[in-house]
């Protein structure tokens, strides 16, 4: 354990140590009466003060700083006010042992947070300290903020990427665990896009840098991670707002328990003091304080392990209330990869000037199914380039195709809905896939039918979440009623939303939002590209990382780095044990302290007694805390299940 205190830690161990020494000293001489000097009090005070200051002066100097800031009512107050009323009724040896036990339990706390954090952010290893760049045929290693858009950088061996990029020149493996927490390693070659915080294998790569550092995918994740803390769930603000008003009335409470009864009832005042101190030591709510947060802490640490990004504690919450979930289809639950498998050309109609025609039309569109259009016709023509100085006057139709003037003819590539609207007479097509139909001026020429791929985990997907208890899975898109019913089918989805257009998503969304209870919550899945603003109306957004893309880590509230969508159901799973982990931490520290409070008011409870309700249960509330750290995946023997398996601290 030394080995991984920070510097701060290992002297406030070595402050506890020396202060132990002495007091055991002291205990020793105390109860054999070995010098009878201590028993004289300025003596006695003087000498019991010197382990308590060694183990205790940053309390005092934390409660008086505190108070002339107009901070009075914390922890650091309340362990002064006790252990300086042990002092005055003459409990030497148990002040400090309160301010000893109490500084042991702050150490344990340190240490449990800052490993915490250190699971959170162990992601900060993937930032590289330098890239290197060759200047007259040496390279010069220089600070990745000094690289320039489409710079040449050489990654070498063992090496982290500094930067994205396209590899230019090489061939590796990748490891890319940082990032998704996937251990095998991603086969990189000339053409191949790259991403900074992954680690170079075995081989030497160039790469033309695409995005200066500060838009890089490695400083978007150290950002989302630096933030994450910042997000507190509805928890742990009831937990800052309960210890801010709980904190001044158990002083108030002690205050009374100190003064009343002698005043009124001619009690002893050694002896209400005394249990004054003892309600103070066990009211402190050091407990609840920190085990909250660390709960959360530890839940979103195990699925960063796993690539799985999570912005915040609120959306562990969210999650783990989530009962409706509702997925896109393109690139979510399919791959995206749209292959041209077939075409009909009309009767007179030669198939490769369909293609070409379609071809043109699609040349300056981005869209999956125009770039598979374009793939088709190289691949037709031997990849003889495509003349796009034929094509003018392009225009988009939202949801349904494109218009464009090709050697002086209008040109329609679109849908049904298209062909409909322009009042041109096709032959429609029923197989399975995403049609395209192509006219010119007004005469229907043909169709060419595009197919996509399901995910091989898309099917796993829906039945894991569903055996985690999920009541409701929805598909939405944009394709014909025919594909989408027969892919949901496919995958057991209950629901699917056919022919929708970008602005129906969010209304399909609006739609399913209505009518639920405020424990009910819904979540989106999608590519994080197309779907943001979907992903920013539901309840929670899950973005396919897309090994990182921008869009998906700004958009969404988690992100799954590899894109692999059977990781949700294991998130909802850390997201529901974090939560039962923070309701028995808040049930036994309630339980335990008004037990200890109730036994002291009455004379039930002594100092030591005290000490356990206080560094007790802190101890007992943070190792409990700490198992939301080890949520793991877990083989079973009927495939891969996501279950909770919890490791010993």
């Amino acid at each position: 354990m030394g080995e991984k205190l920070n510097k701060k830690q290992k002297a406030m161990l070595l402050r506890i140590l020396s202060a132990m020494g002495l007091y055991l000293i002291l205990f020793i001489i105390s109860k054999w009466n070995l010098l009878p000097v201590l028993n004289i009090f300025p003596v006695s005070v003087f000498v019991f003060l010197i382990p308590y200051g060694v183990v205790g002066w940053d309390i005092v100097y934390k409660a008086f700083r505190n108070i002339k800031n107009g901070q009075v009512f914390d922890e650091n107050f309340l362990m002064f006010i006790a252990t300086i009323g042990a002092f005055l009724v003459g409990e030497y040896l148990e002040a400090v042992a309160v301010m000893l036990f109490y500084q042991i339990g702050e150490l344990f706390q340190n240490y449990a947070v800052s490993r915490s954090r250190q699971s959170i952010s162990a992601m900060m290893d993937i930032c590289p300290e330098y890239a290197n760049i060759e200047i007259d045929g040496e390279l010069k290693q220089v600070d990745p903020d000094d690289i320039l858009v489409d710079d040449i950088i050489v990654v070498k061996p063992g090496e982290k990427i500094p930067l994205d990029g396209i590899v230019v020149f090489g061939e590796s493996m990748v490891d890319t665990s940082a990032l998704t927490g996937e251990s095998v390693p991603r086969k990189v070659c000339a053409g191949t896009e790259i991403i900074s915080g992954c680690v170079n294998g075995n081989g030497l790569l160039r790469v033309k840098v695409t995005k200066e550092f500060d838009d890089s995918t490695v400083s978007k994740i150290l950002e989302l991670v630096e933030n994450a803390s910042s997000r507190k769930a509805k928890t742990e603000n009831f937990i800052t707002r309960f210890a801010r008003y709980y904190t001044p009335i158990v002083v108030f409470a002690a205050l009374a328990l100190a003064l009343l009864p002698p005043l009124f009832f001619a009690q002893p005042w050694n002896d209400w003091m005394l249990r004054a101190c003892i309600f103070l030591v066990i009211s402190c709510p050091c407990a609840l304080v920190i085990s909250v947060p660390l709960s959360f802490f530890g839940g979103i640490g195990a699925a960063s392990k796993q690539g799985i990004l999570v912005k915040g504690s609120n959306y562990l919450e969210v999650l783990a209330d989530m009962n409706t979930i509702v997925f896109d289809k393109t690139g979510t639950l399919t791959k995206g990869e749209f292959k041209v498998t077939d075409s009909f050309p009309a009767k007179g109609i030669d198939q490769g000037e369909l293609l070409e025609l379609a071809a043109l039309a699609e040349g300056y569109s981005d869209h999956p199914i125009a770039r598979s259009i374009c793939e088709a016709y190289e691949q037709e023509k031997k990849k003889k380039p495509l003349e796009l100085e034929r094509v003018e006057n392009t225009k988009n139709f939202s949801g349904r195709g494109i218009c464009a003037n090709i050697d002086g003819q209008t040109v329609f590539v679109g849908n049904d809905k298209l062909m409909k609207e322009q009042g041109i007479a096709y032959q429609e097509v029923k197989k399975v896939g995403t049609v395209i139909y192509l006219a010119k001026q007004g005469k229907f020429l043909g169709s060419i039918l595009i197919s996509d791929t399901i995910k091989p985990e898309a099917a796993k997907t829906i039945q894991e979440l569903k055996n985690a208890g999920v009541s409701k899975t929805v598909m939405l898109t944009g394709d014909r009623k025919e594909i989408g019913e027969a892919t949901a089918k496919e995958l057991g989805i209950d629901l699917v939303y056919t022919e929708l257009l970008p602005q129906d998503k969010v209304a399909m969304v609006e739609k399913l939002l209505e009518g639920r209870t405020e424990k009910e919550k819904l979540a989106f899945v999608g590519d994080g590209i197309n779907d943001a603003p979907v992903l920013s109306r539901a309840d929670i957004g899950i973005a396919m990382g897309s090994m990182g893309s921008d869009a998906a880590i700004e958009a969404a509230d988690i992100v799954l780095m590899d894109d692999d969508t059977s990781k949700i159901a294991f998130a909802v799973q850390i997201a529901r044990k974090t939560l039962r982990i923070v309701k028995e931490n808040i049930v036994f520290a309630l339980f335990i302290k008004l037990l200890f409070l109730t036994l002291g008011a009455f004379g039930m409870a002594n100092m030591w007694e005290a000490v356990f309700a206080d560094v007790g249960v802190s101890v007992i509330a943070i190792l409990n805390a700490m198992r939301a750290l080890y949520i793991k995946k877990q083989q079973t023997n009927s495939g891969i299940v996501e279950n909770m398996k919890e490791t010993a601290c």
